[in-house]
């Protein structure tokens, strides 16, 4: 294979940029013709197709977001809009293709590749960590950090005041950013979508600390795990405590990449690349114990996530 293209679709990521950079310089390295998509698959579909060079990628290591951009694409379910795709690939003589995103992109790239027949290589990039088949997702490590950053800031005003604080943080239907960002920055309590709570007990606990001297506290809420007024009206009520939400938004996607998710980038793209190179399968790569690794598009969504429950349970009890 000597010529290859790469794209980023879904929300971005810090290390993205980490990541094209890595694929595009490795494709070089190969003597391979390396092509940057922008806009995601909704600019695959309309030709937005440029030849990239090492001077493409100068000065993208430390950026966050992506200079590729990237964008939804709902309509690439429909299989006309995926030959649209594989059209224009081959229009441009493309044979291979490398994809940086989450679960949404990896659906489009199976099905650009079962139905189209196009070779294509995901890179697991979004902050939730909610892909199962993969320890980590470039751009997750950053995300916690971002939060742990905040969570520093607001204990320092919580403690002048006397308050409670809730932290809203990204997950919808993975706790992993709020779990690994409560335990770093002493949460007294960590609400996930995979785990029951009970507001009774949070404000039990809150009471409790409060006659050992314990003037604030500071509770890490997953967006997918409760709505976040009911819970804070409800904790006010019952627990005679004021109550100040802060939400980070999308300050947790944005930023440079830390040197974890720049490593994990450089890992996933060289990686891709030589898949491709080999005229490979199409399958997404990862990393399990330190180790890169590949794993069909057909299984990926058969490796269900497994929240670390173990890690939970030391969260509870660090923070009696």
């Amino acid at each position: 294979m000597k010529r290859i293209a790469v794209l980023t679709s879904g929300g971005d990521a810090p290390g993205m940029n980490a990541c094209i950079r890595a694929v595009v310089r490795t494709a070089l390295a190969e003597k391979m013709d390396i092509y940057g998509i922008e806009r995601g698959y909704a600019g695959l579909i309309n030709g937005e197709i440029n030849r990239m060079s090492t001077r493409s990628v100068s000065d993208v290591i430390h950026r966050g977001g992506t200079f590729l951009k990237t964008a939804r694409c709902p309509e690439f379910k429909d299989i006309e809009v995926q030959r649209r795709a594989a059209d224009a690939l081959n229009a441009f003589g493309i044979e291979g293709l490398v994809v940086i995103g989450g679960d949404g992109t990896f659906r489009g790239a199976k099905d650009l590749s079962d139905n189209c027949g196009v070779k294509v290589v995901g890179i697991p990039g979004t902050i939730d960590n909610d892909m199962g088949y993969t320890d980590f997702t470039v751009g997750f490590d950053t995300a916690v950090n971002t939060v742990l950053g905040a969570i520093n800031n607001i204990r320092d005003t919580m403690r002048s005041h006397d308050r409670v604080a809730l932290l809203e943080v990204m997950g919808r239907h993975c706790g992993d950013i709020a779990l690994y960002a409560g335990v770093a920055g002493g949460a007294e309590h960590i609400l996930v979508p995979e785990m029951p709570y009970n507001l009774d007990d949070i404000i039990k606990s809150i009471k409790k600390s409060a006659l050992r001297g314990k003037v604030s506290n500071l509770i890490i809420l997953a967006e997918g795990a409760g709505d976040r007024q009911e819970i804070i009206d409800y904790i006010q009520k019952h627990g005679d405590v004021i109550v100040r939400v802060v939400d980070i938004g999308y300050i947790q996607r944005g930023g440079s990449p830390n040197m974890q998710d720049r490593i994990l980038a450089a890992r996933f793209g060289s990686k891709a690349v030589e898949l491709l190179r080999d005229d490979s399968e199409s399958c997404a790569v990862g990393i399990r114990d330190n180790k890169v690794i590949t794993v069909p598009f057909n299984e990926v969504d058969k490796v269900k996530k497994k929240f670390d429950e173990k890690l939970y349970s030391i969260s509870r009890i660090l923070s009696l």
